[in-house]
């Protein structure tokens, strides 16, 4: 036979200690704060760091792309699209010239850049047939980092 110690007592199972329950001190509270926020401090700037070279990156992808569509121009039209005609003769069909089959981009946005700008286009260019560029972050030639020109030469 089993005597009563032996069998499990629900009661005990479930049985709360509440004296030994307590929540957080609001010193506990702010020092998990406090160590969130300087994480947040060191990670934040890295963050920033690798947007801006992302949309580097993505500005030079875009005038890759930029420069085999106004290429693909050329072998159809006989001649680059002129500075007046700028980039948009990529998107839409210059008065006059039968010979364009394009549209030769997709979409009008790959004319602007990742920071919301046109992209600058100059017939003839100083580095080459065209030159294709956007100055950066800041709108204004020349830069450092995000604020760097990036170019098709």
């Amino acid at each position: 036979m089993t005597s009563p110690s032996d069998t499990l007592d629900l009661n005990s199972i479930f049985r709360r200690d509440r004296g030994r329950q307590r929540g957080f001190t609001l010193v506990e509270v702010l020092v998990v704060l406090v160590i969130i926020g300087l994480l947040g401090l060191l990670v934040a700037p890295n963050l920033v760091a690798r947007l801006g070279k992302a949309k580097g990156e993505a500005a030079q992808a875009q005038i890759n792309t930029l420069v085999a569509a106004v290429d693909l121009f050329y072998v159809d039209v006989g001649r680059y699209p002129t500075t007046q005609e700028g980039l948009e003769a990529l998107v839409t069909a210059p008065a006059g010239d039968a010979s364009w089959r394009g549209p030769y981009l997709r979409k009008r946005q790959a004319l602007i850049d990742p920071w919301g700008n046109a992209y600058r286009y100059k017939v003839p260019g100083d580095h080459g047939a065209y030159d294709i560029f956007t100055y950066g972050s800041d709108n204004a030639p020349g830069g450092e980092g995000d604020a760097r020109d990036v170019t098709s030469w």
